[in-house]
């Protein structure tokens, strides 16, 4: 296929796997009540925040909720367009980067924690949070739990510590490829699963000839998905140059 990562094969990998039997929940209806055949939809909104109310209203129309984990910053944190996505019935989640915005202060660190997990509770009840990579950053925003407990915060799950993923098939765009290892920088997970997905069309035959677990969670990050056009091709050309740099970085 010539055009990936379009909104409009992102409504066609829903479909498909709606159509093979699985149900979608968002990761806090996952964490409390796991269905046995589920996929949970997480969007880490980093940029762009009109293409996540965009990927929102197409899962919306299928009637599917999803998991919408937001940073603090301006370009990710735009309050109308939060509303929207929430008012769709979406989880609000707080993609958090307080280690890194802190420069490894972690007293300041979970202060900040703290005070932008209320800002995000003014619109939604948040049970969830999910580190923001930072790959240009050297502190791993994960590493505040080595000094603090989320759970202490009212949060009752965090992708990375609490989903077992030999489990839980987990696919992430990150790097503008399916699972590629290369370009990322800490958006990986220990895992027994081992299926190459070349492409979302791959991912689609994938679901439609049953080969793929009973349990997936599925990153994306909204500011990738666009319909042909100027938005395709300038994050294509953009991604092609991040990945090179994060190739060094991941060296």
């Amino acid at each position: 296929m010539i055009f990936d990562f379009t909104q409009k094969i992102y409504e066609r990998l829903l479909k498909e796997l709606l159509d093979n039997g699985y149900i979608f929940q968002t990761f806090e209806q996952f964490v409390n009540t796991p269905k046995q055949k589920v996929v949970v939809l997480r969007h880490d909104v980093d940029n762009l925040p009109e293409n996540a109310v965009e990927l929102a209203e197409i899962e919306t129309n299928l009637d599917i909720k999803a998991s919408y984990y937001y940073r603090i910053v301006k370009q990710s944190n735009v309050p109308e367009l939060i509303k929207k996505v929430r008012d769709m019935g979406h989880e609000i989640g707080y993609h958090y980067e307080d280690l890194t915005m802190a420069k490894g202060n972690y007293e300041e660190a979970i202060k900040m924690f703290q005070d932008h997990l209320a800002y995000f509770r003014t619109y939604y009840n948040v049970k969830t949070a999910c580190m923001h990579g930072s790959p240009l950053s050297k502190w791993d925003n994960r590493l505040i739990w080595e000094k603090y407990n989320y759970k202490d915060y009212g949060i009752i799950a965090e992708p990375y510590f609490d989903v077992d993923y030999n489990e839980v098939f987990y696919i992430t765009d990150t790097g503008r490829s399916w699972n590629n290892t290369n370009s990322s920088v800490r958006d990986k997970v220990d895992t027994s699963f081992s299926i190459n997905v070349k492409s979302t069309d791959h991912l689609i035959e994938l679901a439609n000839k049953g080969r793929l677990p009973l349990k997936i969670i599925i990153n994306t990050h909204p500011q990738r998905w666009f319909d042909p056009g100027f938005g395709w091709f300038s994050e294509l050309v953009l991604q092609n140059i991040k990945n090179q740099a994060k190739k060094i970085l991941a060296k």
